[in-house]
C-alpha cells in the first residue's frame, strides 16, 4: 500500500473532520475531493461510509453552529468578514439573502452545493432570527445530503475502477498526485473566476468624490440628477436605514422587472454594502445586457460614501423617476446651505 493512502487510511476520519471543519469555516480549502477519495476507499472496505459521514457531519455541526451565533450576536459584519475570506463572494451575499427571503430555513438544505451560498448560509440564518433548533434540523439534513452525495459518487466510482486491477493499482499508486491536482484544480477554477469578474468591476467603479460632483453639478444646472440604486437588502437596513440623497430602493432579484423604470438618458449609479461592489457590480451587467448601458458601481458602497462624510437621508418611498430627482435635488440643496 503506498505510503500517501496507508496514511490516509490510517487517520481517516480524523483528517475528515478536520479538513469540513477548517473549509466550513470559512477558509478556502476544497473537501469535496476529500470526500470522492474517502468514498473511493470505502469501496475496497479500507474504510467505513458510516465513520466517514459522522465525522463530516461533526465538523459541519461545529462549524455551523459557530457562525449562526456569530451571525445572530453581530448580524452584518460576520456576514461581510467571511464574504472577504470566500473565493465565491462576488455571489456571496446577495444570492444567500436572496434565498432566505424566498424560501427560509430551506435555503440551508442545499446551501452546501451552490459555491458562495455555502460560505455565509449558517451566519444570515443566525442573522434573521431563525431558532436554534430549526436551524439545526435543516442544517443537518442539508449537511447530509450534501457529504452522502460525494461519499456515495466516490464509492461508485471505486466500484467501477476495482474490476479493473490494472487501474485501480496505477489509481492507488498515483493517489496522492490525484487528489492533489484535484484540490488545485477547484482553487484554480475560483481564483481565476473571482479576478475576471473583479477586473470587470474594476473597469466600472465610480469614486464617491466623482458622484458627489456630478449631483451638485446638476443641483447648481437644473438637470436631472444621476439615478441612484440602493441595492441593499433588508437586513442591511438595520445598522443604519438611511440612503444617500435621491436613491430608489430596488432589490437585486428585482431590477428586472423595474427596469422599465430605470432611465436610459442618464447616469445610474448603483451601490450596495458586499466587498468590492460585488452585487453592484452583477446587477449592472445585467442591466447593460438589458441595454440600459450608462450604469457604473460606487466604489465603496453605502459604506464608502458614508465615510467620505457625504449626506445621507430618511428613505422616502418614490414610485416615480421624476420623484426620486425632485427628492435628490431638494436633498442636495438642503445640504449646501
Amino acid at each position: 500500500m503506498p505510503i500517501a493512502i496507508g496514511f490516509f487510511v490510517g487517520h481517516a476520519y480524523a483528517i475528515l473532520f478536520l479538513w469540513v471543519l477548517v473549509e466550513q469555516l470559512g477558509l478556502p480549502a476544497p473537501s469535496i475531493p476529500l470526500l470522492l477519495a474517502a468514498g473511493t476507499l470505502s469501496a475496497t472496505h479500507r474504510l467505513s461510509a458510516g465513520s466517514a459521514e459522522l465525522a463530516v457531519l461533526a465538523a459541519c455541526l461545529i462549524s455551523d453552529s459557530t457562525w449562526f451565533a456569530l451571525g445572530r450576536n453581530f448580524g452584518s459584519r460576520v456576514v461581510r468578514l467571511l464574504c472577504r475570506m470566500s473565493l465565491e463572494s462576488t455571489t456571496c451575499v446577495a444570492r444567500t439573502e436572496g434565498y432566505f427571503t424566498r424560501r427560509g430555513p430551506v435555503t440551508l438544505l442545499f446551501a452546501k452545493f451552490v459555491p458562495g451560498l455555502s460560505t455565509v448560509a449558517a451566519p444570515i440564518a443566525g442573522q434573521t432570527g431563525m431558532s436554534y433548533a430549526r436551524f439545526l434540523l435543516f442544517d443537518l439534513m442539508g449537511s447530509m445530503v450534501w457529504s452522502i452525495s460525494f461519499l456515495f459518487a466516490g464509492r461508485f466510482f471505486g466500484d467501477v475502477v476495482s474490476r479493473s486491477q490494472g487501474l485501480f493499482a496505477f489509481l492507488s499508486q498515483f493517489a496522492a498526485v490525484v487528489f492533489l491536482l484535484m484540490v488545485v484544480g477547484f482553487l484554480l477554477w475560483r481564483v481565476v473566476k473571482q479576478r475576471r469578474f473583479l477586473a470587470r468591476v474594476r473597469d466600472m467603479r465610480l469614486e464617491p468624490d466623482e458622484l458627489k460632483a456630478m449631483m451638485d453639478e446638476a443641483a447648481l444646472d437644473g438637470t436631472p440628477q444621476p439615478y441612484i440604486v440602493d441595492l441593499r437588502h433588508p437586513l442591511d437596513y438595520l445598522p443604519d436605514p438611511r440612503v444617500l440623497p435621491g436613491a430608489v430602493r430596488i432589490g437585486p432579484s428585482e431590477v428586472a422587472r423595474h427596469a422599465e423604470r430605470i432611465p436610459r438618458d442618464r447616469d445610474v449609479i448603483l451601490y450596495c454594502t458586499c466587498p468590492s461592489e460585488e452585487t453592484s457590480a452583477k446587477v449592472a451587467l445585467q442591466l447593460h445586457r438589458l441595454g440600459i448601458t450608462r450604469v457604473r458601481p460606487l466604489r465603496g458602497g453605502f459604506d464608502g460614501w458614508k465615510l467620505a462624510g457625504y449626506p445621507l437621508f430618511d428613505y422616502v418611498e418614490a414610485d416615480e423617476i421624476v420623484a426620486a430627482d425632485v427628492i435628490g435635488a431638494e436633498t442636495l440643496l438642503k445640504s449646501a446651505e
